[in-house]
């Protein structure tokens, strides 16, 4: 009986580790613009719909990917972007923005008017409570593949210690 339960128990945390490997493992890129990518957009709202309609987790990716004069900007607060303030840095394409934390993220066009013209765009995760906050540190590695292994290795290890127990 002790047995049977040793073993339901092995069970349940191993449904659990995979669980969890398979949540950690979701992370999407989501590619600015769909299909017109990184661009002047037809309107001033096509970034603001694009973001909107899409459901940003840590963990996700943004890729920011054009031809022509163009780039990003990373600004740090919502008046930044609503005036379109040029921070100085820019970044040529392609650009990856990877998702870390939550709250919201603002990046624009500083080549002519473009980032009057529409092209900007707030990135959102969880609840944007960090509107008026700097910007977020340049990315980090993820640390997706470490969890990975973290995951397999208690796995093993908890099926191995239970037959030698």
């Amino acid at each position: 009986m002790a047995k049977q339960m040793g073993l339901m128990g092995l069970g349940c945390f191993i449904f659990m580790m995979v669980a969890l490997q398979i949540n950690g493992a979701s992370a999407t890129t989501y590619v600015v613009g769909d299909s017109l990518g990184w661009t002047v957009p037809p309107n001033t709202s096509f970034y603001t719909e694009w973001s909107s309609s899409k459901t940003f987790h840590i963990g996700d990716k943004v890729l920011f990917n054009w031809t022509g004069n163009h780039n990003v900007a990373e600004v740090s607060s919502l008046a930044e972007y609503e005036n379109c303030v040029n921070p100085g840095i820019v970044i040529g394409s392609p650009v990856t923005a990877n998702l870390l934390e939550n709250g919201s993220r603002f990046f624009i066009c500083t080549v002519d008017d473009h980032c009057e013209a529409g092209q900007k765009v707030i990135i959102t995760v969880g609840s944007p409570t960090n509107t008026s906050s700097t910007a977020s540190p340049a990315p980090s590695p993820s640390s997706a593949s470490s969890l990975s292994f973290g995951v397999i290795f208690t796995v093993l290890s908890s099926v191995v210690a239970y037959f030698f127990a």
